[in-house]
């Protein structure tokens, strides 16, 4: 009923006389009768539920009569370049918003596009962002909606935090990654130690080139590795396995079951290890973690 009176059209005097008669003789009563139309639903809304309830509903039911694109979903359609250009000028906390409503690629070229000097405090204020409320995202929307038009013709919601900016600088050139890690580091030495952290994570040796791995395995301590792959997926340990002999891979398979049930702190420990290694040889040009291309260096 509430939608059918929202999107009552104005009606004329003769229409109006029309359907009240009808009623009457109908109904044997007399009353009086308003158009419709979406103010006139707001009105009996909030009467009905309170000023915040009654808005909330007369919102989504705004909301189901004229669908549109989310307002993540008209950023995410936007090119991340033109989208950069447009947004360049705001607050970097506004900015920082609009990077994480992308996807991890489109935000990468996003954080490309922008000037060298909004990077590094963009990317800080982004891994710090938790939250955001539906209004403060759509009061955003809008006001760059028109400014992207002009430039290319065309509950709370979690997002950004350090886990999307560790993603997104894994698709950035490992330079410019680098240093913006180094200035966000200079400020924050913990936020910039957690994005290091989280941009590797074990798993990702799964895309680690075999000769690579190879020369991993060769520096690892056998205990370490043994209780990292313990709490590791089946592809992974295949992955290791299969660089392996028969008989070492016996061996490694008898070890992690001998070792029984294992704290998962101890296993994340064994692979922050690993992880500490893989990047002391990346530093050291022995093996490359990024973009798939991953070639041992002798």
């Amino acid at each position: 009923m509430s939608r059918e009176l929202a999107v009552l059209p104005p009606l004329d005097r003769e229409e109006q006389d029309r359907v009240l008669r009808e009623f009457l003789d109908s109904s044997g009563r007399r009353g009086l009768i308003d158009n419709g139309g979406f103010q006139k639903v707001n009105s009996i809304l909030v009467s009905a539920f309170g000023p915040e309830a009654g808005k909330r509903l007369a919102d989504q039911l705004l909301e189901s009569m004229h669908p549109e694109p989310s307002s993540r979903d008209l950023l995410r359609q936007a090119d991340p370049d033109v989208l950069a250009r447009v947004v360049q000028s705001e607050h970097p906390q506004t900015i920082a918003l609009v990077l994480c409503q992308l996807e991890t690629a489109a935000a990468a070229q996003f954080l490309r596009a922008l000037p060298a000097e909004l990077k590094p405090e963009v990317t800080r204020r982004a891994a710090s962002l938790e939250q955001v409320s539906p209004e403060v995202l759509e009061r955003l929307t809008r006001s760059i909606r028109g400014k992207l038009s002009a430039a290319s013709g065309a509950s709370f919601q979690a997002f950004g935090g350090v886990r999307t900016v560790a993603d997104l600088l894994n698709q950035v050139d490992a330079d410019e990654a680098e240093q913006i890690l180094q200035t966000i580091g200079a400020e924050n030495p913990q936020l910039d130690q957690e994005i290091r952290r989280l941009m590797f994570v074990f798993d990702d040796l799964i895309n680690v080139s075999p000769d690579s791995l190879r020369a991993l395995v060769g520096r690892l301590d056998r205990k370490v590795l043994t209780v990292a792959l313990k709490g590791s997926n089946p592809e992974l340990k295949k992955k290791f396995t299969s660089l392996m002999s028969s008989r070492a891979a016996e061996m490694l398979a008898e070890d992690m079951q001998a070792l029984g049930p294992v704290r998962i702190k101890d296993v994340e420990e064994a692979q922050q290890k690993i992880i500490a290694t893989v990047k002391q040889m990346e530093a050291d040009g022995l093996l490359s973690v990024r973009g798939g291309a991953e070639e041992f260096v002798e």
